[in-house]
């Protein structure tokens, strides 16, 4: 058992708490039970794992399943696990993985959100997690955003991150300029848009663009668009979190392509 805070895994991983240490080792943190229980269901390829007695006690067949789908499995003290943890009160379970497994390109079907520039973890990984709920194709950022597999973007993801297709673009417009090539509708939100979000055709292929918290979409993304619509507030309130505002578009696409398919199935 691993008790020593100098151990060298121990000072590797604590290291991937930091931007800058995950891109050296191209590695990157997941942190307790329900990550990793995700991580083995779709088997992605775990470099370490790292749990407490008291864990491996608990979850006797998930730490089975993890030792087979990783390079190296330690049991180590609660002393040990804490410092390794981003969290306050890890659950007793800390992993690393590989990032170069992530995808570089998705296929433009569906509906798929494209994000300028976001900032927060936590609106990432909520996106993330929405996308993944209503059935979407796919999720792209910009390479100015927070890192795809930041922890907190795993943890606010509550695991989606490894069901979603994901991928980090080096060039938004290209990329938004590619969708339209493939057929795809481009669906920008703009507090100025005359159009309401529900006024769309969400039946077609469609990436709906969204920008950042502060400073909202980039004009020039903004007038590519081949829609630009508007999610109707009341007076006073001045915008949404982007996170919800993803929300609600997806869930109008889902509704929509759902009553097509019962219209069908009913004819």
């Amino acid at each position: 058992m691993l008790t020593s805070l100098q151990n060298s895994l121990v000072k590797q991983i604590r290291k991937l708490h930091s931007t800058k240490e995950r891109h050296k080792q191209q590695l990157f943190l997941l942190e307790g039970t329900h990550l990793l229980e995700e991580a083995c269901a779709v088997n992605y390829p775990l470099e370490t794992v790292c749990c407490t007695p008291d864990w491996q006690a608990a979850h006797a067949s998930l730490w089975e399943e993890a030792c087979s789908q990783c390079d190296r499995a330690e049991i180590v003290s609660k002393e040990v696990l804490d410092a390794i943890a981003t969290t306050v009160q890890p659950d007793g379970v800390v992993a690393t993985a590989k990032r170069s497994v992530r995808q570089t390109q998705l296929p433009f079907t569906g509906i798929i959100l494209a994000l300028e520039t976001v900032q927060d973890p936590g609106n990432l990984g909520t996106m993330i997690r929405a996308a993944a709920a209503a059935g979407a194709s796919g999720l792209w950022v910009s390479e100015d955003s927070v890192d795809l597999d930041s922890p907190k973007v795993l943890r606010a993801s509550a695991g989606q991150w490894f069901r979603l297709p994901t991928a980090v673009t080096e060039d938004l417009k290209a990329t938004v300029q590619q969708s339209q090539q493939a057929g795809m509708q481009v669906v920008a939100t703009l507090p100025s848009a005359t159009l309401t979000y529900w006024e769309v055709d969400w039946r077609k292929p469609s990436l709906i663009l969204l920008g950042n918290e502060g400073a909202g979409l980039s004009a020039e993304l903004a007038a590519i668009a081949d829609r630009q619509v508007r999610i109707p507030l009341s007076p006073g309130v001045e915008s949404l979190n982007v996170a919800i505002a993803a929300a609600l578009m997806l869930y109008e696409a889902r509704r929509q392509i759902s009553q097509e398919l019962e219209l069908i199935t009913f004819l």
